[in-house]
């Protein structure tokens, strides 16, 4: 089989790092950003540049965009659709609202090209190492085709149809931004009852309590490490969407509302912080009470 030609539009955080992995596997990429120089960066890896958006798909199997928005995902591929060729593949690998992947699918079936919505989880890190979680919307053919190229950037599951990629990442989401907040909760109490918080989350891990945010944000909260991996304007707007998604369900998600409270809040503040910045919401309600004495490190 061919090696797919692929174009990738959008090159911040993740997409620079889910670009090199795509490289380092021996595909060829053309990258485009808004902001020329982001792409740049990776043409230097060995990617392709293409200064316009027409000049980056006209010629790819393949269309992957990682934009921060589904209204933004929404305008780039409106401007690009009259550039791509029929029977072309696109994949949306940007987190958005279901209802948004299934209106990118009925623009783009009207020029015969195929939509995918494929939102990662693993954050910036995950991109590095290759290890993204990849939760795929799509008919199994399409599937079997994309599969090799997703697997580069992480493990591939296919979770249903159309829009299907875009509802789990939601689920994921909000198991993520709750757990957040109960770890940043579980290392205050610690504090704030006299017991070292390091060591209680040594003592939780590998029991019932364990999981990566316990692990990862666990120690970036004890380290007061706030730079972004991930970032608080993208959680809040995830669990927005998560509201959405389930007022569309009609269900009321109470944690979900409590949890999205939180991230409004931290956005008049902290917007570019790492998500972990739950802890800081936390103390804000706690006047006095604070995780450890190292000074916060947060993005200027």
């Amino acid at each position: 089989m061919t090696t797919p030609r692929i174009a990738f539009l959008g090159i911040g955080l993740m997409g620079k790092p889910m670009v090199e992995r795509l490289l380092q596997a021996g595909f060829q990429v053309t990258v485009w950003n808004r902001t020329a120089e982001k792409a740049l960066a990776c043409a230097e890896q060995g990617a392709l540049f293409a200064d316009k958006l027409s000049q980056a798909v006209s010629d790819a199997d393949i269309v992957i965009t990682m934009l921060e928005s589904g209204p933004i995902v929404l305008d780039v591929i409106t401007q690009a659709k009259h550039h791509i060729k029929r029977g072309a593949i696109v994949i949306d690998m940007s987190s958005t609202k279901q209802s948004e992947a299934l209106a990118l699918n009925s623009l783009l079936i009207t020029q015969e090209i195929t939509f995918v919505d494929a939102p990662v989880s693993g954050g910036v890190v995950g991109a590095e190492q290759g290890t993204l979680a990849i939760m795929v919307g799509a008919s199994d053919p399409i599937f079997q085709r994309i599969q090799p190229l997703l697997n580069a950037m992480g493990t591939a599951t296919l979770v249903g149809d159309v829009g299907s990629g875009q509802l789990a990442k939601l689920c994921n989401q909000l198991i993520v931004g709750g757990t957040l907040n109960l770890v940043a909760e579980a290392l205050l109490l610690a504090q704030a009852g006299g017991a070292n918080p390091a060591a209680v989350r040594q003592a939780l891990r590998g029991g019932f309590a364990e999981s990566r945010i316990l692990e990862v944000h666990g120690q970036r909260m004890l380290e007061r490490n706030f730079l972004p991996g991930g970032q608080v304007k993208s959680q809040a707007k995830d669990m927005e969407n998560i509201l959405d998604a389930a007022n569309h369900a009609h269900l009321k998600l109470a944690q979900a509302e409590l949890i999205t409270a939180v991230y409004r809040r931290l956005l008049s503040s902290v917007p570019s912080a790492d998500q972990s910045a739950a802890l800081l919401d936390l103390e804000a309600t706690n006047a006095g009470i604070r995780l450890g004495q190292i000074p916060d490190k947060l993005p200027t």
